[in-house]
């Protein structure tokens, strides 16, 4: 069987965004990727080829007429966009500014990156980043139009703060949005295998509260549960998110069941369980809430004791619950012990299978836009090694398809 890892080209283009694509890059050879970068000359002014050439091993290519810059140098070949264009399994402009935008919606073809668009074949995705007037603009909105009836996949950018001060739309989206949205383009075909399931999914951190406006709460950003419910929405599932606060915006067809307490959770799972054929329960659930909330703001008058009472259970209670050809699969956040922890967890939850990862390192887990650890199941269990939440949880359905299959045999 072949290792060879599959071909995409970067094309970096001129904006501050540029930097990222450096992380993009990155994440792409996470999700086993082999990508190739090429620039317009603008986008030198704010990263170096060379950068990309050491991170990816491969020349880096500027100019449709010489190349000065990335692992080779001396003269490229005048028909380098044609090769690119041709072994390419994937175009992705990051970050695709206002002007590569109208170039590629007009036929304009006057560098390597707008000439290598209109040589390829391959699938388009573009993550546009620029000012939020610039992306507010009809002539930019025409050309995205324009675009998207031409089959180019569109990252849409967030809103926020702006390099150049402002505060609005036009924001580069997420890196690990950026290489979903790679990961779905390049599935060999659009997999639909979630068609008739409604799958669960709970996200984020809940907040238990110590008074009107302190909390007790966890590190969770989220990234895993959106990550898991935006796969099984593109996998054609019905999908069911009940997310507790997160700075994230819910994925594109999703319906959004916003809570905030252990409580609020339990009511809002509880609710739509019946409906679930699987559920996913990836949020970091409180264990305790306070046992009196004060009812105004506390004072600082010295030490202060917390009584603290154990929350609902909710993962039991779904197991308990469940119709019988519901699949639940829990998650547990360890610090040591992993896999010891997440097999007792198992047992005593009584789940179809628990996703356990350690959480005690910077590199994955909370905040990070990687993960890694293990998919256990009463039988056995499955390594999940490092790579972007996006794929792992492409590979956490995957497993759970298998695991129903096996199921229904018995």
């Amino acid at each position: 069987m072949s290792t060879e890892r599959k071909k995409v080209t970067v094309a970096v283009c001129g904006g501050i965004a540029a930097y990222k694509a450096v992380e993009v890059v990155r994440q792409l050879q996470d999700a086993g990727l082999d990508p190739h970068v090429v620039m317009t000359q603008a986008a030198e002014q704010f990263v170096r080829p060379l950068t990309f050439a050491a991170i990816t091993g491969h020349r880096v290519i500027s100019s449709l007429w010489s190349e000065t810059a990335g692992a080779d140098t001396g003269e490229a070949s005048s028909i380098d966009h044609i090769n690119e264009a041709q072994t390419t399994s994937a175009l992705i402009v990051v970050p695709a500014t206002a002007n590569i935008l109208a170039k590629f919606a007009h036929g304009i073809a006057d560098d390597f990156v707008s000439t290598l668009y209109l040589a390829t074949k391959a699938p388009v995705i573009v993550a546009p980043a620029m000012n939020v007037v610039m992306w507010e603009h009809a002539a930019t909105q025409a050309n995205l139009q324009q675009l998207r009836a031409r089959g180019v996949r569109i990252v849409e950018p967030g809103s926020g703060y702006l390099a150049c001060g402002m505060t609005g739309g036009g924001r580069l989206a997420e890196e690990s949005e950026i290489v979903a949205t790679v990961l779905a383009v390049l599935a060999k075909a659009p997999k639909n295998d979630l068609s008739r399931e409604t799958v669960l999914v709970t996200a984020g951190g809940t907040r238990e509260p110590i008074d009107p406006v302190r909390f007790i709460g966890n590190r969770s950003s989220g990234k895993m549960g959106y990550a898991l419910a935006a796969a099984a929405q593109r996998r054609g599932a019905r999908v069911v998110l009940v997310s507790a606060p997160t700075a994230l915006k819910a994925p594109d067809g999703v319906e959004l069941v916003p809570v905030v307490t252990v409580a609020e959770m339990r009511q809002a799972v509880m609710k739509h369980l019946p409906e679930a054929s699987l559920v996913i329960m990836a949020a970091a659930v409180s264990d305790y809430r306070v046992t009196h909330m004060a009812e105004q703001k506390l004072k600082r008058e010295g030490p202060r004791t917390l009584e603290l009472t154990p929350t609902e259970d909710i993962l039991s209670e779904v197991v308990e619950q469940r119709c019988p050809e519901t699949l639940v699969i829990g998650f547990a956040a360890e610090t040591a012990n992993a896999l010891a922890n997440g097999r007792a967890k198992l047992e005593r939850k009584r789940a179809d299978a628990l996703v356990v990862n350690d959480v005690s390192g910077t590199e994955t887990g909370f905040d990070s836009d990687a993960n890694a650890g293990s998919f256990l199941t009463p039988e056995g269990a499955i390594d999940l090694p490092i790579m972007p939440k996006a794929a792992m949880a492409e590979r956490i359905l995957d497993e759970a398809i298998h695991l129903r299959a096996r199921v229904r045999q018995h």
